[in-house]
């Protein structure tokens, strides 16, 4: 089963070399850095042919449960692309399987419970038992040892992990979902609250195995109106991120949420993720100058134009530099039929023109 991981810095030369790799953890703390980071999600996956060579011959399952695997491809994007930090390979539904649920991947449509829950089971949901998933932390520790750059953990948010519980897999608007909210209230809450307490220390146990910065993903939050978020949402996700602490910065990242950034606003996280359909500036006039941004390039963009597609990602990057901190990404993961030389020059453009003056800020 086992694949060997590419040969890597010695865990001297990274403790040597990560103090001048560290722009995106300045960025994310709103410090000087010399030009503007950048990192893909999804950086790892269906684009890369050599991701796809490796799932000819292992599932998803393997591919996360094996730290040498999961090592492997948290690698691949990194020989080809010059971005800012690495994120550890995994799936966001990974923790389900510390609480004894299962699910499985169907390509092209995404993860799907092996069984669908009631909703006394969801209301007392198994906390999460963190000796299940030592071989994310595991990977971790490894990746510690080979990178020369942040690496970046992740787990999905309350919400949207609740969302694929309710409903068993991937929907369009989550109507299964937003019912449970408003006609089982009791149920929602008690589900919430293991959620936000089993996520979160599977969130920190990630910072404690070696992640230098987390990433919470809030995929499908979008779908519900800035009122239920408010009363049903946010609080849950405030004791997530209140389980991580400052010690590492936290990103929350929710797409379709322009309507909701008043009340992101409120959230402890050090940087706050914009998805495509609305502007830097006008995502920054709302969140005020207390947290650094990422963002946003549409990842439609990918395929356009050569042309377009570098004047679009410089008018980013442009928006970004007057803000007191950015981190560059897409608005989204990165499409899975996109050219990897497409991203390797992104990547460069970026660090070209967001290229700060000596002394400057």
């Amino acid at each position: 089963m086992s694949e060997p991981a590419a040969s890597g810095p010695t865990a001297e030369h990274h403790a040597t070399t990560v103090s001048f790799r560290d722009r995106i953890l300045r960025a994310a703390r709103r410090q000087p850095v010399d030009t503007t980071p950048v990192w893909f999600m999804r950086q790892a996956g269906r684009y890369l042919p050599e991701y796809r060579a490796l799932r000819e011959r292992y599932t998803m399952e393997d591919l996360c449960r094996h730290p040498d695997l999961a090592t492997e491809v948290t690698l691949q994007p990194l020989r080809r692309l010059d971005v800012d930090a690495a994120i550890v390979f995994s799936d966001l539904l990974v923790p389900l399987w510390g609480m004894g649920l299962g699910f499985h991947v169907v390509e092209g449509q995404g993860p799907v419970l092996q069984r669908s829950l009631s909703a006394d089971e969801l209301a007392s949901l198994p906390a999460i038992d963190l000796g299940a998933l030592e071989f994310t932390f595991q990977a971790i520790r490894t990746l510690r040892r080979e990178l020369d750059r942040p690496l970046i953990g992740f787990a999905g948010a309350p919400f949207t992990f609740a969302a694929y519980l309710i409903e068993g897999q991937p929907s369009r608007d989550w109507t299964q979902t937003r019912a449970f909210i408003h006609a089982q209230p009791d149920a929602w809450e008690r589900l919430m609250a293991r959620l936000a307490e089993s996520l979160g220390a599977y969130l920190r146990a990630q910072v404690e195995a070696g992640a230098h910065l987390v990433q919470v993903f809030d995929s499908w939050a979008g779908a519900v109106s800035a009122r239920t978020f408010r009363r049903a949402v946010a609080p849950h996700l405030h004791r997530m991120l209140d389980a991580v602490g400052p010690r590492a910065p936290r990103i929350y990242f929710a797409t379709g949420n322009a309507h909701l950034l008043r009340e992101v606003a409120g959230l402890p996280a050090e940087v706050i993720g914009v998805d495509w359909r609305v502007g830097l500036p006008d995502a920054a006039a709302v969140l005020g100058a207390g947290r650094a941004l990422q963002g946003n390039l549409d990842p439609a963009l990918l395929s356009a134009p050569v042309a377009r597609l570098r004047t679009e990602a410089e008018r980013v990057v442009d928006e970004g530099a007057s803000l007191p901190g950015h981190i560059f990404n897409l608005g989204h993961g990165v499409p899975p039929h996109t050219d990897p030389d497409r991203l390797r020059r992104l990547v460069d453009w970026v660090h070209e023109r967001g290229r700060r003056t000596p002394g400057g800020g």
